[in-house]
């Protein structure tokens, strides 16, 4: 059943009643902000379902204890974004995690299944797509939205016993929990440090100029986050990665550039100019983004067939072992990534050392 809940006092009686497991799901808006905006929260607590308004005076601070309580474990599916929703307007984020698309991947059933299909997989319940796109700030919600919202956590209880069964079979569920750490720790520390390794366009720039767009690619995050404005919003990367290319002459030349971008912001040019010449302090530590030689290609083939070889012996998806981006850093740098510590690198590191080339 459906309970529509807007007061702590309302919350309360349900975490009074000590479950040790909820299925956790949001609904959140940002198409115009940095940060997702909450406008639901999906809770199942035993039989019920509760739809929790966090938009209700002192319901952020309400779901705390719920989030908070490690005696509780929260299921919940590809929850990345949820989690920076919940770390943003309560402050904290849910911990333990059982995310059921990571363990799907990790008991081979499926690797970066949705949760539509991952029900109909493991349940044999097809559910209806509807309101995806629907306004989740508008109060009353419809009755459709609210089939919508309830069917997104009715079914969590049923993945979470047999995706775990299957763990606990396979001896991997501390698989799942060592990923689920890592999802939470890399959404509490969001910051990029080499945001312009993620642009496909750096790597035919020369060094200053990744220098330069480095410099650029920060201060549209720390204005992004400070504004609660979109990234591209504030300075789209085509035009990052033209100024850094060729910088214009002064702030004047900038000026005039702009005028040539319709999206350009026009009115942060002098911030804008004063991020493209001033040095950051750690900048000449950056790794630079390099275009693969065909022996880097050579030596990346041979890594990714001994991961997808692993893979095969143990009945896992290709990308859930390593991703590509991954092994490239590890044949860059010789050292082990560290987002493939753990159960990763006992799996693959004594297969991949032999495989890199001779420095």
């Amino acid at each position: 059943m459906a309970i529509w809940i807007n007061t702590p006092a309302a919350l309360d009686v349900y975490y009074q009643q000590g479950p040790t497991r909820v299925g956790l799901d949001t609904e959140f808006i940002r198409e115009r902000t940095f940060w997702p905006q909450l406008a639901l929260v999906q809770m199942a607590v035993g039989e019920d379902i509760l739809l929790i308004d966090p938009l209700a005076p002192g319901m952020a601070e309400a779901l705390c204890p719920w989030l908070t309580d490690e005696r509780i474990v929260k299921v919940m599916h590809s929850a990345s974004e949820d989690l920076v929703a919940f770390k943003h307007t309560c402050g904290v984020m849910p911990r333990p995690l059982f995310d059921t698309q990571i363990g799907a991947a990790l008991a081979g059933i499926g690797a970066g299944m949705g949760y539509q299909k991952l029900v109909q997989e493991i349940t044999g319940v097809a559910l209806a797509k509807g309101e995806t796109r629907s306004d989740w700030m508008r109060r009353p919600l419809s009755e459709a939205q609210l089939r919508y919202a309830a069917d997104d956590v009715e079914h969590l209880f049923a993945l979470h016993d047999a995706i775990g069964a299957k763990l606990e079979a396979l001896g991997r569920t501390q698989w799942l929990h060592d990923d689920g750490e890592r999802l939470l720790g890399a959404v509490a520390n969001d910051d990029d440090r080499w945001p312009h390794l993620s642009m496909r366009s750096a790597q035919f720039l020369d060094a200053p100029a990744q220098h330069r767009l480095l410099r650029l690619l920060r201060w549209r995050d720390g204005q992004a986050r400070s504004s609660d404005r979109p990234r591209s919003w504030i300075l789209d990367n085509e035009l990052a990665a033209t100024l850094a290319r060729v910088p214009p002459a002064d702030e004047v030349a900038l000026g005039k550039l702009f005028e040539q971008f319709p999206k350009a912001p026009r009115k942060l040019a002098g911030a804008v100019w004063q991020a493209l010449v001033t040095p950051l302090e750690d900048e000449g530590q950056a790794p630079l983004a390099l275009p693969a030689s065909d022996s880097n290609k050579q030596a990346l083939k041979k890594l990714q067939d001994a991961v997808a070889q692993r893979s095969r012996e143990l009945e896992l998806a290709d990308g859930v072992l390593a991703s590509r981006r991954h092994l490239e850093s590890y044949l860059e740098s010789g050292q082990w990534p560290a987002a493939l510590a753990g159960w990763r690198q006992q799996e693959l590191e004594a297969r991949l050392q032999p495989l890199l080339p001779t420095r």
